[in-house]
């Protein structure tokens, strides 16, 4: 009974004097309280009783930001979620300077997110996504960095418009598709006048080319069956007659 009690004893002492951390993971230990230093991966042996670790992953970490209330510098109130990825870089330091990194990191990210948006107008934070991320992350990073965390990257990914706000943009967005419509009607209209002003000047030119235009407007119209078709002669044609009166008289 007395040798089972001792084996059992070891295998406890084995077992918390010996740990395997993975690829990814780091040991920050302390003696006594004191911090010793950063072990891992691998086999790592520990003073039993006496050694005390944190483990900490090195894995990128994807923090989903929850929608915060934003009212943006034009006065228009909106709901924006954004996702945040970071890794730590340092493990000492996020185990020693800061309490709990990630929640850290998670409250940094909104209220972050909340000032930095509130800064910019609504045009603004749909058209100009890219370049507030970048600023958020910068940011975001540098406010982290003291604790060993690396920010790498941070994405709005939901604006969330009231729905009033919502019909005013969409009657806006409508509003300026007829003003390009009728743009580009006007701008037709003029190159079309401009064509027809320059074939103006050609036929006035070449007389000749307003008769043969019109002989190709009347064989357009035999083409089609019409029941009557009206047959303009041009006054050209009764100046041959008048001359040849005023001669016979």
């Amino acid at each position: 009974m007395t040798l089972v009690f001792w084996i059992i004893i070891f295998i406890i002492i084995l077992s918390s004097a010996i740990k395997i951390l993975r690829e990814y993971e780091r040991a920050v230990v302390f003696r006594l309280g004191r911090f010793v230093g950063v072990k891992g991966p691998g086999l790592i042996i520990l003073i039993p009783f006496i050694d005390k670790m944190v483990k900490v992953s090195l894995r990128t970490v994807v923090l989903d930001v929850p929608p915060q209330d934003v009212i943006t510098r034009d006065n228009v109130s909106v709901k924006v979620n954004a996702v945040v990825y970071f890794r730590v870089m340092d493990p000492a330091k996020a185990v020693i300077e800061v309490e709990n990194y990630f929640m850290a990191t998670s409250q940094i990210a909104q209220t972050t997110l909340r000032s930095v948006l509130g800064e910019v107008e609504l045009d603004e934070l749909l058209a100009q996504r890219e370049k507030l991320n970048h600023k958020l992350q910068m940011i975001i990073d540098e406010q982290t960095d003291p604790w060993g965390v690396k920010v790498s990257a941070v994405e709005v990914k939901h604006v969330d418009l009231p729905q009033e706000m919502q019909r005013a943009m969409a009657r806006q967005a409508e509003a300026e598709r007829e003003r390009r419509a009728k743009i580009i009607a006007a701008e037709g209209e003029l190159q079309a006048s401009e064509k027809l002003a320059k074939a103006a000047q050609v036929l006035a030119q070449n007389p000749i080319t307003i008769q043969l235009r019109y002989l190709q407007t009347l064989a357009e119209i035999s083409a089609e069956n019409a029941a009557t078709i009206v047959f303009p002669v041009p006054i050209d044609l009764f100046r041959v007659f008048e001359k040849k009166a005023e001669k016979s008289e």
